[in-house]
């Protein structure tokens, strides 16, 4: 089953090519999955962009960079950084419930990455074509 735009299909049995999913997208978020226990997103954070800083009390969360540089920022708070490091393609980052993180684009290029939750953290279905969608701007 190919990912189309706003389709999820958990919590259905599904296979994906992950990468090829993750390289395709354009948009900032797209869920492709939600089950009972965890969800599955794909991102695009433009040049310039960022996810935003956030944390999730209740939820531990896997990134995956598929394409691009991000810098990786995560600790007990913005101004106490256990990690502050540009991470590439083939890097991950866990991070913990309840750490402060955020992922910025510094390069001149997409970060294309993808994101699993545990437990979903966003609405079966979830589609946010740019940051401000997800700001909800």
């Amino acid at each position: 089953m190919t990912a189309q735009k706003g389709n999820d299909y958990g919590p259905n049995p599904y296979v994906v090519d992950i990468e090829k999913a993750t390289l395709d997208n354009e948009a900032f978020r797209d869920t492709l999955w939600t089950g009972k226990n965890l969800q599955l997103t794909v991102m695009t954070i433009p040049p310039g962009g960022e996810i935003g800083a956030e944390v999730h009390d209740g939820h531990d969360q896997f990134l995956r960079l598929e394409g691009g540089e991000l810098r990786a920022q995560i600790g007990p708070s913005e101004n106490d950084l256990e990690v502050d490091q540009v991470i590439g393609a083939d890097w991950v980052a866990f991070v913990p419930a309840g750490k402060w993180h955020n992922f910025v684009n510094e390069s001149d290029a997409p970060a294309k990455l993808y994101s699993i939750y545990a437990p979903p953290e966003h609405e079966p279905g979830t589609h946010h074509e740019t940051k401000a969608d997800a700001d909800g701007a």
